[in-house]
């Protein structure tokens, strides 16, 4: 007599499926790229510099558009927008599935415990299976001044694995893996509640969000992760950007925690959140593009599929 009804909520619960969570990202992932690249752009500048070059954020835009010219705020576009189309349909069809995993499985509900372990297994993935190279190569290309040493996107990739080997496109790995995973474990999280808190949306229900409902709940969600993992973010971006000087021997940083250290030694503990401003403007600004866009296309499917027989 139970078990019919265990059935009934798992369908009253049913969800937008994977396949569409992915397509809802790459959407909202081409349209972010387009509108924070140049934020990445300063942010990158300013944690490679390390005998401050720059007085701030803005300073560092000037001098950039200054010297190279408006497009420079653009550079690394390609392999950004790319890597952002990419990672957000892995990341948000990934995220589906590992919700199914940690649902429970007679009523389908998902509690905060597994939405986090979900969030982070989604994050560990995409670090290791697609941020990390594409990061390496736009770091590379971001941080030239003056003579070009990388034609392009291909061309970039293609040099650091002939100097550097294959697994030069996965230098920064470590800090990369857990800055991702804390990162999609408070977003998802904290998207979710802020959901439900704000609008008193559930996932399924039938509704779709505003425009700029989803851009207030993915605003704030994205604050969360870099306030906790700037340390990560710094490491890694000195540990993918030093890689252009291997050749030479000059390699400053062994590893994570050698990075950790000698950043502390000497720049002192702030350097370690270097770039945390040009982040705070970039990744909740980001989300807020990519979740206005991203709830759009899941509403529409909810709207028209799941509850097309109630209207």
């Amino acid at each position: 007599m139970t078990y019919p009804s265990s059935t009934t909520k798992v369908k009253e619960t049913a969800g937008v499926p994977a396949y569409m969570k992915a397509v809802s990202g790459s959407v909202g992932g081409m349209v972010e790229a387009c509108c924070v690249q140049p934020i990445d752009v300063i942010k990158t500048r300013l944690q490679l510099d390390r005998v401050g070059k720059y007085r701030g954020f803005f300073h560092c835009g000037t001098s950039v558009v200054r010297i190279q010219g408006v497009r420079a705020l653009w550079s690394g576009l390609a392999p950004f927008a790319t890597h952002l189309t990419v990672k957000y349909s892995f990341r948000m069809g990934s995220n589906a599935v590992l919700q199914g995993v940690f649902s429970d499985p007679f009523t389908g509900k998902l509690s905060n415990p597994g939405r986090l372990m979900a969030g982070f297994g989604t994050g560990v993935l995409e670090a290791l299976l697609i941020v990390t190279p594409f990061e390496v190569v736009k770091i590379r290309l971001q941080q030239q001044e003056g003579l070009q040493l990388y034609k392009g996107p291909i061309h970039c990739a293609t040099t650091i694995v002939r100097n550097d080997g294959i697994l030069g496109l996965w230098a920064g790995v470590a800090p990369t893996v857990m800055r991702n995973g804390i990162n999609q474990a408070a977003m998802f999280t904290a998207k979710s509640a802020y959901d439900r808190f704000l609008w008193k949306k559930h996932e399924g229900d039938g509704r779709a969000l505003q425009p700029w409902q989803s851009m207030i709940s993915g605003f704030f969600a994205g604050i969360v992760g870099p306030l906790c993992t700037g340390p990560c973010d710094v490491v890694k971006t000195r540990l993918m950007a030093q890689g252009a000087s291997v050749g030479s021997g000059q390699v400053m940083y062994h590893g994570l925690f050698h990075a950790l250290r000698t950043i502390y030694a000497q720049e002192g503990l702030l350097a370690l959140w270097k770039g945390l401003l040009p982040r705070l403007m970039k990744i909740p600004s980001g989300q807020a593009i990519m979740w206005a866009m991203a709830d759009q296309v899941s509403g529409f499917y909810e709207t028209r599929f799941l509850h097309a027989d109630s209207r």
